[in-house]
C-alpha cells in the first residue's frame, strides 16, 4: 500500500511548535504570577514572540522531517532554530528596552517549550516509524547502475521497513547504454518516481548531470550510493565547497531517540526506586550501620561517559581501610567483606545508592559497568575495543553484571567486557527493560557474584 500523507506533515508540525511556544509561554506566565491573562508589554511580547518564532522557522526549515527518519538531525536544526529566535527577542528587548518583562518567564517559558517540542517530535517519529512499518506513507524509487550496489540497497531498505521505500524499477548499468536519452527519460516519467537511486562504481558525469537536470524539472530527488562497505562503521558526509567528502568512523553515534528514550526512562525509574524504596533504604542503612564500623555509604571514583570522573555511592560492604594497600578487585571468599556485605553484595542491594547517580545523569540504569583509571589502562592495553564502552553512560547494571558478574581480575574484566560490547552494538529501550527483568531475578535468587 502507498498512500502518502507526509505532505501535510510539514504544516502540522510548524502549527503545533507554534501552539507549543504559545503553551509553554502561558504556563510559565501562570507559574509566576498565577493567572493567565497578560497586560500589554506582555502581550506586545508574546507577539513578538509569535512574529520571530514564524520567520526564523519558515526560513531554518525546522518544522521538515526527512528520509531516513533522524530524530537527532531533525532536534539539532530545531536548537539552532531556537537559538536564532532568542537572539532576535534579546536583540529586540534591548533595542526597546523591555527590561521590565520577567526573566524567570522567559527561562520557564523557554524550557518548557523545549521539554514539549522533544516529546511532540519523538511521538511523530515514532507514529512515522509505526506507520510505515505497516505499508503506508511510502514513496517510490527507481534505482539505476550496478547490481550489486543496488542490491545491497534493497537489502538495507528490507531491513529498515521505516524508510517507506517500494521499488518501482531497476535499469541495469548496461541497459541505460542501451538506450539513448529520450528512451530513458520517457521510461523514468512513465514510472513517476518520487526519488531515484544512482549505483555506479565509475560515475559518468555527463550522465549524472542529465539525471540532476531531469530530477529538477520533474520535482524527483536524486541520490548517489557510493560502491563503498562499511560494515559496522558510520560515514557522514562533509561538503568542502563543491567537493563531497564522506568522514567514517568506527564509532557510531547512538540515535538521538534512544538516548531521549533512555535518558527519560533513567529519570523516571531512578525516581520510582527511590521514592518507592525509601523504606528499604532505611533498612539497609540502619543494618549496614550496626553490622560494622565505618561509615554507611561507601564513596569511590570511577570513569564515566567520554572519560568523565565521577564518585559512584554504595552501602559499605567491606571493612574500613579495605584499600590501604591499594586498588584492589573482590573474590568470592574476600576477608575484607564483611558478613552483612556478603548478604547485599549477593543480592545487589548494595547498588541501590547509585540510583542517585543515575538521577544526576551521571549513571544510566543499564550500561556499562565503571571502571576505576587503574583497571581502565590495563583493559586498553589488553583490549582495545574497550574504548568504545567509554562513549556510553556506564550503568547500575548490565548484561555483563547479569551473565558474569564481579570480576576479580583483569582477564575476567576483560570477559565481562564482552558482554557489554554486545550491548553497545544492540542498545535499545527494550533490550534495557530484559536486562532490568533479568538483574531482578539475579536479586531476587541471591545469586549476584
Amino acid at each position: 500500500m502507498s498512500i502518502r500523507y507526509s505532505k501535510y506533515l510539514p504544516g502540522f508540525i510548524f502549527i503545533t511548535d507554534l501552539l507549543l511556544l504559545n503553551l509553554a509561554i502561558n504556563i510559565a506566565n501562570y507559574i509566576q504570577f498565577g493567572t493567565y491573562q497578560t497586560n500589554r508589554s506582555s502581550s506586545f511580547v508574546l507577539i513578538l514572540i509569535n512574529l520571530s518564532w514564524v520567520l526564523v522557522s519558515a526560513l531554518s526549515g525546522s518544522f521538515k522531517i526527512k528520509r531516513p527518519l533522524s530524530l537527532r538531525d531533525n532536534l539539532n536544526r530545531f536548537i539552532l532554530t531556537l537559538i536564532y529566535h532568542l537572539l532576535i527577542i534579546f536583540a529586540v528587548f534591548y533595542f526597546f528596552k523591555l527590561f521590565d518583562f520577567s526573566r524567570l518567564l522567559m527561562l520557564i517559558g523557554y524550557g518548557l517549550f523545549f521539554g514539549f517540542v522533544i516529546v511532540h517530535r519523538s511521538a511523530v517519529f515514532f507514529c512515522l516509524d509505526y506507520i510505515r512499518k505497516k505499508g503506508y506513507n511510502h514513496r517510490q524509487i527507481v534505482i539505476i547502475g550496478d547490481e550489486k550496489i543496488a542490491e545491497r540497497l534493497l537489502l538495507s531498505f528490507s531491513h529498515h521497513p521505516e524508510y517507506g521505500y517500494d521499488l518501482s524499477d531497476f535499469i541495469s548499468e548496461e541497459h541505460v547504454h542501451a538506450m539513448d536519452e529520450n528512451s530513458l527519460t520517457q521510461r523514468l516519467l512513465n514510472l513517476q518516481p518520487n526519488e531515484i537511486f544512482i549505483c555506479y562504481k565509475q560515475l559518468d558525469n555527463k550522465l549524472l548531470s542529465k539525471l540532476i537536470k531531469f530530477g529538477e524539472d520533474n520535482f524527483i530527488k536524486i541520490k548517489v550510493v557510493s560502491d563503498l562497505i562499511l560494515n559496522n562503521n558510520a560515514a557522514e558526509l562533509v561538503n568542502y565547497s563543491d567537493l563531497p567528502v564522506l568522514q567514517i568512523t568506527s564509532h557510531p553515534e547512538i540515535a538521538m531517540k534512544i538516548r531521549i528514550l533512555k535518558r527519560g526512562f533513567d529519570v523516571l525509574f531512578s525516581t520510582g526506586v527511590m521514592i518507592a524504596g525509601a523504606p528499604v533504604f532505611v533498612v539497609l542503612y540502619i543494618a549496614t550501620k550496626v553490622s560494622s564500623k565505618g561509615p554507611v555509604f561507601y564513596r569511590q571514583e570511577r570513569i564515566g561517559r567520554n572519560l568523565r570522573p565521577f564518585y559512584i555511592y554504595k552501602f559499605r560492604s567491606m571493612y574500613i581501610d579495605a584499600e590501604k594497600f591499594g586498588p584492589q578487585l573482590s573474590s568470592d571468599h574476600d576477608p575484607r567483606i564483611t558478613k552483612w556485605g556478603r548478604i547485599i553484595r549477593r543480592t545487589r542491594l548494595d547498588e541501590l545508592p547509585q540510583f542517585w547517580n543515575v538521577f544526576k545523569g551521571e549513571m544510566s540504569v543499564v550500561g556499562p559497568r565503571p571502571e576505576r583509571q587503574h583497571y581502565i589502562e590495563q583493559l586498553v592495553k589488553r583490549t582495545p575495543n574497550y574504548k568504545k564502552l567509554l562513549r556510553v553512560k556506564p550503568g547500575i547494571t548490565s548484561i555483563g553484571q547479569v551473565y558474569y558478574g564481579y570480576a576479580e581480575n583483569v582477564d575476567q574484566m576483560r570477559d565481562r567486557c564482552r558482554y557489554d560490547l554486545l550491548y553497545l552494538e544492540n542498545i535499545s529501550l527494550n533490550s534495557d527493560i530484559n536486562i532490568i527483568f533479568k538483574t531482578v531475578k539475579v536479586m531476587v535468587q541471591a545469586k549476584g557474584k
